[in-house]
């Protein structure tokens, strides 16, 4: 799948654009982590590529076609989402909530092919000790798991989350992210995430989007992406970038005076 972005803007107001001239493309499978401070429109970028929200100007080709003219049913058989710490309630078991991800491959019933999807994804996601529990009574860190699970049980050909990671303990984020970033070349996904954490998409990503004041500040490898100067700029931190086993690592440097600690 091809997605083109062109010149996309998107405004909550009409006076106000928090993207404004987005330009890229994606055309192979990769992992691909999008960076940036906090309200800068990660999540609105991702909206825009998905049709949950509608491009103030500009354009979104999927495989030449825009996505204005898909229809939902359409471009979710193609594309994955999982939100940010999703808050939706199911009445189910952890199998029943992922089968909910296969909802469009058939009308009735359940097959035995279907059940192996399920438990295929949840053994992806180390969670297959769970399939019995009712999804209501997890923790949140097991129903971010759960709702990963559901967003991949169709292999969808473009995945997109939105900090996926971000209700999970460190050793899950590492093993979720380590599980993510090997998609591309098993099952020959995209996959675009947004993440806040620097140190681990650098240490798995194949390309960053870093965005600053509305559009995209940097677009490359991590090696590229994440210098000394980006992350002044974008971020505004003082901090130093090591090479780690061939992929950047950055180290913050907090200088402060006493004074200023409130």
């Amino acid at each position: 799948m091809k997605i083109e972005i062109d010149n996309l803007e998107f405004g909550y107001s009409s006076d106000t654009l928090v993207l404004k001239g987005i330009s890229c493309t994606f055309d192979k499978p990769e992992f691909v982590c999008i960076m940036g401070p906090n309200g800068v429109g990660k999540s609105t970028l991702i909206h825009c590529l998905n049709k949950i929200l509608k491009p103030s100007g500009g354009s979104v080709f999927i495989n030449g076609k825009e996505v204005r003219d898909y229809k939902l049913k359409e471009l979710s058989a193609h594309m994955g989402y999982v939100p940010n710490a999703s808050e939706d309630v199911f009445p189910l078991s952890v199998v029943d909530t992922v089968m909910v991800g296969l909802q469009n491959d058939h009308k009735f019933g359940t097959s035995q092919e279907d059940l192996k999807k399920v438990y295929d994804v949840l053994r992806m996601m180390k969670i297959q000790h769970l399939a019995m529990r009712d999804f209501n009574q997890l923790s949140a860190g097991q129903h971010q798991k759960v709702m990963l699970a559901r967003g991949l049980v169709r292999t969808p050909e473009v995945v997109l989350l939105d900090e996926p990671t971000s209700n999970l303990d460190i050793k899950h984020q590492l093993e979720v992210t380590r599980v993510l970033s090997k998609l591309p070349a098993q099952k020959n996904m995209l996959v675009i995430m947004i993440s806040h954490d620097i140190n681990i998409s650098a240490k798995y990503a194949d390309r960053i989007i870093m965005l600053h004041d509305g559009g995209i500040f940097a677009d490359g490898t991590p090696q590229e992406v994440l210098t000394k100067d980006n992350l002044r700029t974008v971020y505004g931190v003082d901090a130093d970038v090591v090479d780690v086993k061939g992929r950047p690592h950055v180290i913050l440097n907090d200088s402060y005076d006493e004074d200023d600690i409130v």
